[in-house]
């Protein structure tokens, strides 16, 4: 079982940052691809980025590629996402998820998730 909590999420002006962090619990954090998630109000749960188990692969959704970066603690059992130059459109909670095998794996692929960390970027 592993359990994942998020923090770091608030209020911040477009081109700002924040860094997002996902703390786990669990035997399993260390071999598994985590990944980082969001849903915008009214939109689908979307894949941001994910990293692998041991931090040499990473993979980003588009439209965060060179302003997000994803990297991981195994020895703080911690991922986290830096993000940088944000835009009103990152606005979302964001979900951290652990359990897939591959970096480029769908959401349904993740077994545990967090509650989630709202991240709102005004203009």
């Amino acid at each position: 079982q592993v359990q994942l909590v998020e923090s770091g999420g608030g209020l911040v002006q477009a081109g700002g940052s924040l860094r997002l962090s996902c703390a786990a619990s669990g035997h399993t954090f260390s071999t598994s691809t985590m990944g980082w998630f969001r849903r915008a109000p009214g939109k689908e749960r979307e894949f941001v980025s994910a990293i692998s188990w041991g931090g040499s692969s990473t993979n980003y959704a588009n439209s965060v590629k060179g302003r997000f970066t994803i990297s991981r603690d195994n020895a703080k059992n911690t991922v986290y996402l830096q993000m940088n130059s944000l835009k009103p459109e990152d606005t979302a909670v964001y979900y951290c998820a652990a359990g897939a095998q591959s970096i480029y794996a769908t959401i349904h692929s993740y077994d545990y998730w967090g509650q989630g960390t709202q991240v709102t970027v005004s203009s």
